[in-house]
């Protein structure tokens, strides 16, 4: 299918064929007819792609300074490797459209397939052919609204949200600043509720499409009649609200300008990106008040209520962004909005470079509305055949991943390829837009959305799994049961049935099986094993580590899911098992748990713990996984004593082996968290059939990050590894 996209790191813009994307749960998968380019949004989104490394950091300083902690932390050199490979990912655009449903997920119940739905969501409702969208992110058309009307439906939803925040009644004036798309819906949205609109714009062809809609005064920002037309249509009192549906990021003037337009105590609604630069006089002698509108409206950035359907009830929440959705087409329908007034240009999905030429300023033609117009048939295709641009080298292991999300494609995967062991076959991943990305740059052939496809494939003779932890456990069954050698990224499982059933398809298949426990891999955990080699008493160990905060409402927020995530302790602290078990080289028997809640609604309340591990040998070791740190310190540290030695390891940098009175002292620029070696394990074990890590010990790692999970959701014994 095609779907535009843009490289990040270049800031290419193309229109790109890739596999069809996958409706999972809760999800509707729909064939586009129509979709509407917001010139604001996608101006922004390819303005950032086409700057340099400074540029992108000076416009996102956020993620900028995660970087600059990763790099204080883990060294330059890695750093630099992992921002490199995740930027060259293509960034899908486009999140307003219209088409026919043509599967329905598990879970959506009042959609069914035929129906002509309208769609939103960023990487969700792309300008493709075929989209997966949630449920809560589509909504059924109406028979009487036109596809271009309803192309219109995320910008009309954020219009309308805008204006609730406004809070106004019946009679009402409102001022609408910035009459772009959002801009020009408000006025109609004002002018249906029986409300007068003023509209400021620089370009005059925007003020006569504003007059057209309805609005009473329509005019440049700088008109020196303006204060008196206000004056004239408020009966000389202001008007009693502003909606800023202006872009300026550079400069607050706007609330000062718009301030004088006000009456006592109206209120200014931020619709757009507008720089936060307030004088407080003129706000605080007329008591306005600012308030910020939230994208489509309730629900918006909200994981459960987006992403797993989980609607709000409507006698607490009137106004969710699905509700909104509907409303604006309802008015559509009804005859008291038409969005196709704005539409300026219409192209096909296959020209939609040219579109943007008008939206970059590359094309001088004016433009407000440009909707992208898509085939009537298409037979989606599961799978993409490439022109692989390496060949198989002979001796060499085909490989299948499935799954290629950051750490795969940041870390992961450039580890195991520059291996030199593996020829990678094929990608699979539910969006085929990062399948068909990882497979050309490694020289794949093929590019899928099914996981299974990559099972089934005899030339794929080791599988990579990389996919949302809940699907971990299912894929290495199948896998093993085919007798496929496998690498899962952690956990192994995220319940003891998962486990149960993993355990036996080890056992009885011929394909090995790799947990993505790399510190056990790293030279300097190797070193510190080397250390106590030959020891005749138990080891007291000691493993702290700085996790940092993962908010329940983010973007990595599904990790603290029970479902797919399964928490913090399932998904990383069995790096720190598995790490203290390859020092002692002794299995765990039992563990204690203790935790901290930080009594708070916005963060898990599971990830502050200690628990102290007892090992067959008699030794012991202590994880200290503790989230409440600064993200910007070293995240590990880790010591082990046994017969008067002692081993210090800082971060995965600098350790300290102390014997005899002595100090030996081993430090590093970069952090070596063992990808590498652990990579090389890996193809060793897929050619000679013996496991980089024994099965008892896989299987006991995830034991006991299942024991302490139960014990911190007050389930089962505190002391005790079944």
């Amino acid at each position: 299918m095609k779907i535009v996209v843009q490289n990040f790191k270049s800031g290419v813009l193309s229109v790109a064929d890739v596999p069809a994307p996958r409706a999972g749960a809760g999800q509707v998968l729909v064939r586009a007819h129509s979709s509407l380019i917001s010139s604001g949004t996608d101006r922004a989104i390819i303005g950032l792609g086409k700057k340099g490394y400074l540029g992108k950091a000076l416009d996102r300083p956020d993620l900028a300074m995660k970087v600059i902690n990763r790099a204080r932390t883990e060294g330059l050199w890695p750093t630099y490797k992992v921002v490199k490979n995740l930027i060259a990912e293509p960034i899908p655009l486009g999140y307003s459209l219209v088409g026919t449903a043509l599967e329905v997920g598990r879970d959506v119940n009042d959609i069914s397939v035929g129906d002509r739905v309208a769609c939103a969501g960023l990487g969700f409702a792309n300008h493709a052919e075929l989209v997966a969208v949630p449920k809560n992110l589509c909504v059924r058309v109406p028979a009487a609204v036109t596809d271009e009307q309803a192309s219109y439906v995320t910008l009309g939803a954020i219009a309308l949200h805008g204006l609730r925040q406004a809070d106004q009644q019946l009679g009402a004036t409102v001022l609408v600043v910035g009459l772009g798309l959002v801009g020009q819906l408000t006025v109609q949205l004002c002018v249906a509720a029986g409300m007068r609109v003023a509209g400021l714009d620089l370009d005059s062809r925007k003020l006569d499409m504003a007059r057209a809609a309805g609005a009473t005064v329509a005019t440049i920002p700088s008109d020196p009649a303006l204060a008196t037309q206000i004056a004239t249509m408020t009966g000389g009192f202001g008007v009693d609200s502003v909606l800023l549906t202006v872009g300026s990021r550079d400069s607050g003037a706007v609330f000062e300008d718009v301030a004088k337009l006000c009456r006592d105590r109206a209120r200014v609604v931020v619709v757009g990106d507008v720089k936060m630069d307030i004088a407080r006089r003129t706000y605080f002698e007329k008591e306005l008040e600012i308030l910020q509108s939230r994208s489509y409206g309730p629900g918006r950035y909200d994981p459960a209520y987006e992403a797993k359907g989980q609607d709000y009830p409507i006698g607490y929440v009137r106004w969710t962004e699905r509700r909104n959705l509907s409303t604006f087409l309802e008015l559509i329908g009804d005859g008291r909005l038409d969005p196709a007034r704005l539409t300026t240009h219409k192209f096909s999905i296959a020209d939609a470079t040219e579109g943007y030429d008008l939206v970059t300023g590359k094309k001088q033609d004016f433009s407000v509305g440009i909707v992208l117009e898509y085939p009537s048939e298409m037979s989606p295709s599961k799978s993409l055949a490439l022109s692989a641009s390496r060949r198989p080298v002979s001796g060499r292991i085909g490989l299948g991943v499935i799954g290629a999300g950051t750490f795969a494609k940041g870390i992961l995967l450039p580890a195991l390829m520059d291996a030199q062991a593996f020829h990678m076959v094929g990608v699979a991943t539910g969006k085929g837009i990062s399948a068909k990305s990882v497979a050309e740059r490694y020289g794949a052939s093929m590019a899928h959305n099914d996981g299974y496809a990559l099972l089934d494939d005899p030339s794929v003779q080791a599988v990579v799994i990389a996919t949302r932890h809940d699907s971990h456990a299912r894929y290495v069954v199948e896998a093993l049961n085919r007798g496929k050698h496998v690498f899962v990224e952690k956990p192994l499982a995220i319940s003891r049935q998962e486990l149960i059933d993993v355990e036996a398809a080890a056992r009885a298949s011929s394909g090995t099986l790799t947990v993505g426990f790399n510190r056990r891999f790293s030279p300097l955990v190797q070193a510190m094993a080397a250390h106590f080699k030959g020891r005749s008493e138990p080891m007291a160990m000691l493993y702290r580590v700085n996790a940092g905060r993962i908010a329940l409402k983010s973007e990595l927020g599904w990790v603290h899911d029970r479902e797919s995530g399964g928490g913090r302790i399932i998904g990383e602290a069995c790096h720190f098992i598995d790490a203290m078990q390859s020092v002692c080289g002794s299995l765990p028997e039992s563990v204690q748990v203790a935790h901290v809640s930080p009594r708070r609604s916005d963060v898990a309340a599971d990830d502050i713990v200690t628990f102290t591990v007892k090992f067959e040998d008699g030794s012991i070791g202590t994880v200290h996984y503790w989230s409440n740190g600064d993200a910007s310190y070293p995240k590990e540290r880790f010591e082990a004593f046994a017969q008067e030695r002692m081993a210090l390891l800082d971060n995965l940098r600098a350790l300290d082996l102390v014997a005899k009175n002595k100090t030996s002292r081993r430090r590093s620029l970069n952090v070596d968290k063992g990808f590498a070696a652990e990579a090389a394990a890996f193809a060793e074990a897929c050619r000679t059939g013996n496991p980089a890590i024994s099965i008892e010990s896989l299987i006991a790692t995830t034991e006991v990050t299942l024991a302490v999970t139960e014990a911190l959701r007050g389930v089962g014994s505190e002391d005790e590894i079944e």
